[in-house]
């Protein structure tokens, strides 16, 4: 089976996606498109040769704030800024069908590449997640996500990001 990763568009069929999560299922279902035509978020999605969805990220511009980040990271910036530039990674599933297979981690590097190149055009301290369980954060945590105690958010330095792609 061949897949590849494109931007959300009509000819791809989500109608039958199922993660196991109603909330990540209804999302690609019923309202990423919406998002996407109001430019709340960026959606992509993996599909296959008959443009099924596998699996789905979101992406957007957010903020955090500075009280949030861990006191060394704060150190290192200037105290003008109250809240730090982001990119969020919104959502990720993959479909059951497809579960197993390492696809979440091609999304999540995917992801972490468009973000590194969004950065060089806007500024972007970090990208953060908001992990939808333990399950999710143990996803993220194992490659190299750090928890911020004040919200349940993670984020992985852009720094960081820019060495894994060197």
């Amino acid at each position: 089976m061949k897949l590849a990763i494109q931007a959300l568009e009509k000819k791809h069929e989500k109608s039958n996606f199922d993660c196991g999560k109603s909330l990540l299922d209804d999302y690609i279902k019923k309202q990423a498109r919406q998002d996407v035509s109001r430019d709340l978020s960026a959606c992509f999605v993996l599909v296959d040769e008959a443009n099924v969805v596998k699996g789905y990220y979101t992406l957007s511009s957010n903020s955090i704030s500075r009280n949030d980040f861990p006191e060394p990271l704060r150190k290192k910036l200037p105290p003008s800024y109250t809240d730090l530039p982001t990119i969020l990674l919104g959502r990720l599933a993959v479909d059951k069908t497809a579960q197993g297979k390492k696809y979440g981690d091609v999304l999540l590097i995917d992801a972490l590449k468009r973000s590194m190149e969004t950065s060089e055009n806007l500024g972007s301290i970090a990208v953060v997640v908001d992990p939808i369980d333990e399950g999710a954060q143990a996803f993220y945590a194992k490659y190299g996500f750090i928890l911020l105690p004040t919200s349940g958010k993670m984020f992985l330095p852009m720094k960081t990001i820019k060495d894994l792609f060197k």
